[in-house]
This record gives C-alpha cells, sequence and structure tokens, in this order.
C-alpha cells in the first residue's frame, strides 16, 4: 500500500475551506429559513448559535470586521 501525504500552509487551507464553509452556511441558512419563514430561531447549545454568541462579544468589544455582500457571496 502506497500512502501519499500532502502539506500545505494555514493561508491555504483558508483559502480552500473558507468558500466550502460560507456555502454550507449559507445552504443550512437558506433551508432553516424556508422550514419556518415566520420565524427565525437558533437552537442554544448549537455550534451556530455559539458562532453567533462570540461575533457579538467581539462586536462588543470592537475586535470585528464585517464584509459586504459582494465579498461574502462572490456576488
Amino acid at each position: 500500500m502506497i500512502q501519499s501525504h500532502a502539506t500545505i500552509s494555514i493561508e491555504e487551507l483558508v483559502n480552500v475551506l473558507e468558500p466550502l464553509i460560507r456555502r454550507v452556511v449559507r445552504e443550512e441558512l437558506a433551508e432553516a429559513i424556508e422550514k419556518k419563514p415566520d420565524i427565525f430561531y437558533i437552537e442554544p447549545d448549537t455550534p451556530l448559535y455559539e458562532d453567533m454568541l462570540e461575533i457579538r462579544e467581539r462586536k462588543r468589544e470592537n475586535d470585528i470586521e464585517l464584509y459586504s455582500h459582494k465579498e461574502v457571496w462572490n456576488e
């Protein structure tokens, strides 16, 4: 059996993962909104809820950089 290993930098990894993560989050949010269009509620103790709390805290500390719609969705 031949094993192959590849080494990439953190920056390269981020460049590969970021578009994928953005797409997955966008699809999940779209699905959640379709299921309950009148109410958008994120369950506590979920990764997305925890991320939103972290973002809120970072905003309070002025430690956040916001991106434009075009930068986020490549539209």
